[in-house]
């Protein structure tokens, strides 16, 4: 009998899933993206955004960031979290809020990067998350919004092995509710790991992450190409830095550059109006006046792009 080479066999898997992405609905006019810390910081989203804004002038999306430092989904916290000062915020807390005041079309989940609390893994934590989980879905699917969740981006296993363990896990379980629930789920957690992977076979002391967990630009990019390309922009499937999927249109770093400062005047002032409760992260503006300061530069972006 012949021997069958297994990564043959993933390979049709591979190509269905960039052959029939997610297509955003021609009604979506809202996307939320909802997420911790690295969510927050928010350069994938930018990427995104910006990409859209060059190849597709004409755009009537809007891309908005509520992701909050420190958040779970599974309600889990350690108990000397920031030195004791606050427990991690808990999605629960905010999320009918968030979705009563953005109205959202449609929303991209990421969790996970803290819901395992950074120890070994241990079966009660690893429910904790299934149930945050399981209770958005449940939740988004109540209201009508359709959800697509993102597995969470690598925990960088130099830093520590069991707690990497522990995110690859969670990401195949998320992976796995594409077949057992029918859920649209977005894998950005094996290709950052592959990637990781190959670059430190030359280089033992290359990084996504300084710190194990808060990707750099790279590593945002890398967030960005997954979620684009699952979206329909196969095309972006060997671009490596984010200069090559823009190098084909004019003034792109201009257009990055206002995205950026729109994004971070923008996920601040919904932070702001939507009351979250977590001590330490900048006061936004006042809705009114962010929006304000938005069409302005919305402006910019549409001079620049003629």
């Amino acid at each position: 009998m012949k021997s069958i080479n297994l990564s043959l066999l993933l390979l049709p898997l591979t190509i269905t899933l960039l052959a029939q992405p997610y297509d955003i609905n021609k009604d979506v006019k809202k996307i939320l993206f909802l997420g911790n810390s690295i969510t927050q910081q928010g350069d994938y989203i930018s990427f995104i955004e910006a990409y859209y804004t060059l190849k597709y002038p004409d755009h009537q999306l809007e891309f908005i960031n509520v992701g909050l430092s420190s958040e779970t989904v599974s309600g889990l916290s350690e108990p000397n979290h920031a030195n004791g000062a606050f427990p991690r915020p808990d999605l629960r807390e905010r999320l009918h809020r968030v979705l009563d005041m953005v109205k959202p079309d449609l929303i991209l989940a990421c969790y996970g990067m803290n819901d395992g609390i950074y120890l070994p893994f241990g079966m009660e934590r690893f429910q904790k998350y299934q149930e945050g989980i399981q209770w958005l879905n449940s939740e988004t699917t109540q209201r009508g919004i359709d959800v697509i969740f993102v597995t969470p981006p690598i925990y960088d296993e130099a830093k520590g092995a069991a707690y990497a363990n522990v995110l690859d896990i969670y990401a195949d379980w998320l992976i796995s509710t594409r077949y057992t629930e029918e859920w649209k789920v977005i894998d950005i957690h094996v290709p950052m790991k592959r990637y990781l992977d190959d670059r430190r076979k030359s280089d033992s002391t290359f990084y996504l992450a300084k710190d194990g967990v808060h990707p750099g630009e790279l590593g945002h990019w890398l967030m960005a190409r997954e979620i684009l390309m699952s979206l329909g922009e196969s095309q972006l499937v060997n671009m490596e830095f984010p200069t090559e999927a823009f190098s084909n249109y004019q003034n792109s770093q201009g257009v990055l550059k206002l995205v950026r400062e729109k994004q971070s005047l923008m996920k601040y002032a919904w932070l702001s109006h939507t009351k979250h409760l977590r001590p330490g992260v900048q006061a936004g503006l006042p809705m009114k006046e962010a929006e304000k300061k938005k069409r302005e530069l919305e402006k910019k972006i549409k001079e620049i792009l003629k």
